[in-house]
């Protein structure tokens, strides 16, 4: 992992996992780690944009889940709903494709990274207002000092590193 400073502004810290992704045996081990965190009866990977498509496409592949890319704004053609949340930066806003995730459904939320928890709460409820369950929230790496863990109280959160 690379710490690059005052990206995207200044006096944020940001984790850059494309060293990870580059290097095959760790890809390997990143995703494989994720895989062993993940609930047993999970059916779908909610995979939040970007870097957690890489995460989802490849435990998707992997382990016969489905795939269901939560997308910044204007970025898909049929919106089913729509979340805005507070960033430790500014604001953002995530959205579901429409007929993406079925009632009933057991989904697991996948990103890499977890800082103040925003766009992981986001993700739970783009899934549970469509009727999903959330079997969990998955990340490779969490920012323990901006606890955003406390937003996600009732989740099952795994984080493989805590920095």
């Amino acid at each position: 992992m690379r710490e690059v400073p005052d990206f995207p502004q200044p006096g944020v810290v940001f984790r850059d996992l494309t060293p990870v992704l580059a290097d095959p045996d760790a890809l390997r081990a990143v995703v494989d780690a994720l895989q062993d965190k993940i609930d047993d009866s999970t059916q779908v990977i909610a995979a939040i944009e970007s870097r957690g498509f890489l995460l989802g496409a490849a435990l998707g592949y992997g382990w016969r889940y489905g795939l269901v890319p939560l997308r910044k704004p204007g970025k898909l053609p049929v919106v089913a709903d729509s979340v805005s949340y507070d960033l430790e930066y500014g604001t953002a806003s995530l959205e579901l494709p429409a007929d993406a995730v079925q009632p009933g459904q057991r989904v697991v939320v996948v990103d890499d990274v977890l800082a103040t928890g925003g766009t992981a709460e986001a993700a739970c409820k783009l899934v549970e207002r469509a009727g999903g369950i959330v079997t969990g929230v998955s990340v490779v790496i969490e920012i323990a000092a901006l606890d955003g863990r406390s937003r996600l109280a009732g989740y099952e959160v795994s984080a493989l590193l805590a920095v």
